[in-house]
């Protein structure tokens, strides 16, 4: 398996959001930023373009680390792990469910739907782009979610996902094999997180999801992370930046340096 160890790292910078560039990224350095051509169609094409460019970069990186605008990037993590030759379960933190399609929400929010697409439900323009094979449900772990909508919770219940607390991950073996382990940070209480576009208190820690994270690296089995990260134009995003480097340096090793 490659990865394991996510020594060396290959650091990813995706500045997007939603398809729209997003000035102000930070990431651990040095990285690599992706900004390939885009078309002038929907969102979802332009994604579904950008994912695809991410997806041939993830393929060919040891132990890639990805940081973006939005959690739609994982698609492009998932797939270029797919074209290496990896079947991962999924780890995703997320203070939301992400897990609405067009029959369940009611902002037609795309931030709102990529754990749906990545199983195949809804929404497959990004997926199909990207080319992801998308994921049995069961190979998926939903933790920290606490603010689901009307529709989605019942999505999400009857799902075959599992749900956890941040504090179960902890205390918990993880799942066999290869891991990609996706961090929206606002799953951290906006307290210690702030500057997200939709905080939600009631979250886990800075220190509980430090500890996690580091249960899941002591595995040796994380073959790959992606961040969704904080708004730059917000208050707080420097507070924000120092915080995922915190993050980062547990699931990564070394230094806390962004």
């Amino acid at each position: 398996m490659r990865g394991g160890t996510l020594h060396p790292v290959g650091v990813i910078a995706v500045p997007y959001f939603i398809g729209a560039a997003m000035p102000g990224l930070v990431t651990r350095q040095p990285c690599v930023e992706l900004s390939p051509p885009l078309p002038d169609g929907s969102p979802q094409q332009r994604m579904a373009v950008l994912y695809r460019h991410l997806a041939d970069r993830i393929s060919v990186e040891p132990g890639p680390v990805a940081y973006a605008g939005d959690c739609l990037a994982a698609i492009g993590v998932l797939a270029g792990l797919q074209r290496a030759g990896i079947d991962p379960t999924l780890i995703w933190f997320d203070a939301h469910g992400d897990f609405h399609t067009w029959q369940t929400t009611q902002s037609g929010f795309l931030g709102g739907m990529p754990l749906a697409m990545i199983v195949g439900r809804g929404e497959q323009t990004i997926v199909e782009g990207a080319g992801l094979d998308p994921l049995d449900e069961r190979r998926v772990v939903l933790v920290g979610a606490r603010d689901l909508d009307p529709g989605e919770d019942e999505a999400v219940a009857a799902s075959a996902m599992t749900v956890l607390s941040v504090m179960d991950v902890i205390r918990r073996d993880p799942p066999p094999g290869a891991l990609h382990v996706h961090v929206d940070l606002d799953v951290v209480d906006p307290r210690e997180m702030p500057a997200h576009n939709y905080p939600a208190p009631g979250g886990p820690l800075l220190r509980d999801m430090q500890a996690a994270l580091a249960h899941l690296a002591a595995t040796g089995r994380v073959a790959a992370v992606s961040f969704s990260t904080w708004n730059p134009a917000l208050p707080g995003a420097d507070r924000a930046a120092a915080a995922t480097a915190v993050l980062a340096a547990a699931i990564l090793g070394g230094g806390s340096d962004g």
